[in-house]
């Protein structure tokens, strides 16, 4: 009898050692969502060259596991939002090609955390919403490199996004006020509905928490009586106050020159803060794109990867904003998502009681609510046809004529490209159609599915709803070039444009860590970028340029190795000469066979550590607590 325990636990090791060796070979925990082959299409002239190098996996699919990210520096950390958990992840990217995690910061209880930044000293911000949206938020404030709490002091309504200042003195926090979930009991208006703002807090020089008295509002009751430039909108249910005190929900926030800027991404519109006397400026009206002549694909069922112009005008209403300087001057670049106001759903009621601005193009030519000559001279019921434009998701909340009872202009939401504008407001360029044209060619040499979903790769389901849809964006210099990164949330992937002449950007790249092939979130690899952070060679642990990207629908972390294509100095383009780091960085396949036999040889000390404690009460879920998602959902069949 004592001899069958024995063999059992020899059978179950065995079984255990395949399970490791099955699961370093297949989805190692670094390169796991590392895709075999990555999509890749680059100009002739591209300038960098843009690889995925490794990867940290929450082993949470589709539940915002990873969203917006930073990076420290001195302590070589990544920080990482987890908003289904409520915390930020800390992560330890010394080595970059195996990010792991190594500490949390938690909202607490109910709360979650929607956005961090960091300064580098170490003092870090982290945006707090409460359980309740429409109650006051938090700015909780930590120590990157002990991950200790220092403090809270309340903010606005749902902060959304925070950004520290390039001088480390203020921390800025986009305080997005929506709405409630309910309507009212008459259901012609939100239950609650808070201001939008921002806040401006003044930063302590050392690693500490501000006080109450350290932070100060912006708000924007000084526009709820003074007209607004055309093109901002201010709208909700039909009893609703409508004014931009209440409307405004500020989303995402970049500075430059003691200026914030702030995009309004509902009203289609960006605010101008003066973040000394934390006051709201001025209102910029947001990029309007011309259907008639930059075309976009619209339906999403005529099986075809096919752009066509007809004439509805698109919101470009941004998400992320990003500012950069060239030549004296500040300019800021959007990502142009798109977003419809919809709130109010009860789903106990069938989702009856809903507000929404959102309607397809056949339901207003069907009703007869196109004024006649709004689309151009185009057969309205041609345009009605789902295998042309009538699934095309249109706003009902814009461009109604109240005199004629119908849409004089037919606005859709967002214009599926990135815009750059000058620090007064003016449009100095705009990425126009080439976002879904690149898509389209990658679509007919088959290496992706144009206008895929992030949770589905079926081809050309996106069409009828922001296409790509871009959202991400950061903006860094490789050397004497800038360069903005653009995310597109839906087919995924990262379109990189030269913008050092932002009157003239041009196209550099565009690399998807992403297999369509599948719809397993655990094997297609990134899916939803959420948020980026640049980091420049002198703070790499590298010692070159990379992108930091949170993907929230595969909840991973990854970074990408930049490689500067024009510099001798750059350490993969050194002949045999160069360090061993950076010759491991020339190609994602090298970078992972370089690290094989160090993992190997953790691979094999872990398991002789599971065997030991496998059957010790206690000890059993610790290890497996510390193990990265998939390795630890192959042990738990052993056990």
């Amino acid at each position: 009898m004592s001899q069958a325990p024995r063999f059992s636990l020899r059978r179950r090791a065995t079984a255990m050692c395949a399970a490791l060796v099955t699961s370093f070979s297949l989805v190692s925990p670094a390169h796991g969502a590392i895709v075999a082959k990555p999509v890749e299409e680059s100009a002739a002239d591209a300038g960098i060259k843009l690889t995925p190098l490794g990867t940290y996996e929450s082993g949470v699919h589709g539940e915002s596991a990873a969203e917006i990210v930073a990076f420290h520096a001195a302590s070589q950390r990544i920080l990482t939002i987890n908003a289904v958990s409520g915390e930020v992840d800390i992560l330890d990217a010394s080595d970059a090609a195996h990010p792991r995690k190594v500490s949390t910061v938690s909202a607490g209880g109910d709360k979650e955390i929607n956005s961090v930044a960091v300064r580098p000293d170490g003092l870090a911000v982290a945006a707090v919403q409460q359980q309740d949206k429409t109650e006051q938020g938090e700015a909780l404030f930590f120590d990157v490199n002990s991950g200790e709490e220092l403090g809270r002091i309340t903010v606005g309504a749902l902060p959304d996004n925070v950004h520290i200042t390039a001088d480390g003195a203020y921390a800025l926090l986009a305080n997005e006020g929506e709405p409630s979930n309910e309507l009212n009991a008459a259901g012609d208006d939100y239950l609650s509905d808070p201001e939008g703002s921002i806040s401006v807090i003044a930063l302590p020089q050392d690693v500490a928490a501000p006080t109450q008295a350290d932070a100060r509002i912006a708000d924007f009751r000084a526009f709820d009586n003074t007209p607004l430039p055309a093109g901002v909108r201010v709208f909700g249910p039909e009893a609703h106050d409508a004014k931009p005190s209440i409307d405004f929900e500020p989303e995402y926030i970049t500075s430059a020159e003691g200026k914030a800027y702030v995009s309004l991404q509902e009203a289609n519109a960006i605010a101008v803060v003066d973040i000394e006397s934390a006051s709201v400026e001025k209102i910029l009206p947001a990029h309007i794109a011309d259907h008639s002549q930059v075309a976009l694909d619209t339906s999403n069922k005529d099986d075809a990867a096919e752009l066509r112009t007809l004439g509805v005008k698109g919101l470009s209403m941004p998400d992320s904003i990003g500012a950069f300087q060239t030549n004296g001057q500040t300019y800021f670049a959007t990502a142009n998502e798109g977003d419809a106001r919809e709130w109010g759903i009860d789903e106990k009621d069938g989702g009856t009681g809903v507000y929404s601005e959102e309607a397809k193009l056949k339901d207003l030519i069907e009703a007869g609510k196109v004024c006649e000559g709004a689309l151009g001279d185009a057969n309205l019921d041609e345009l009605a046809s789902k295998k042309v434009a009538g699934n095309l998701k249109v706003t009902t909340a814009s461009g109604w004529n109240a005199d004629k009872e119908c849409f004089d202009t037919v606005y859709s939401f967002g214009s599926r490209s990135f815009s750059i504008y000058d620090a007064a407001g003016n449009v100095v360029f705009d990425s126009g159609s080439e976002f879904e044209k690149i898509s389209a060619k990658l679509h007919a040499e088959g290496v992706l599915n144009h206008n895929a979903d992030n949770e589905s790769a079926e081809f050309d389901d996106r069409s009828d709803n922001k296409g790509p849809e871009p959202e991400a964006l950061a903006v860094g210099k490789v050397d004497d070039r800038t360069y903005a990164f653009i995310g597109a949330e839906r087919l995924g992937g990262i379109f990189v444009y030269d913008v050092t002449d932002p009157t003239n950007a041009k196209f550099t790249t565009y690399v998807n860590n992403r297999d369509f092939s599948t719809d397993e979130f655990s094997q297609a690899g990134d899916l939803g970028p959420e948020g980026f952070a640049f980091v420049d060679k002198k703070d790499s642990p590298t010692g070159r340029y990379m992108l930091i990207v949170g993907n929230e629908v595969s909840g991973t972390t990854t970074t990408y190795d930049i490689e500067d294509l024009t510099s001798a100095d750059d350490p993969a383009r050194a002949s045999s000469g160069a360090s061993s780091q950076g010759s491991s960085l020339s190609s994602t396949g090298s970078s992972v066979h370089g690290s094989s036999v160090g993992a190997a040889l953790s691979i094999f000390a872990l398991i002789a550590a599971v065997v030991g404690v496998a059957f010790t009460p206690g000890l059993r879920d610790q290890v497996l607590g510390f193990l990265p998602g998939h390795l630890r959902s192959e042990l738990e069949k052993f056990f």
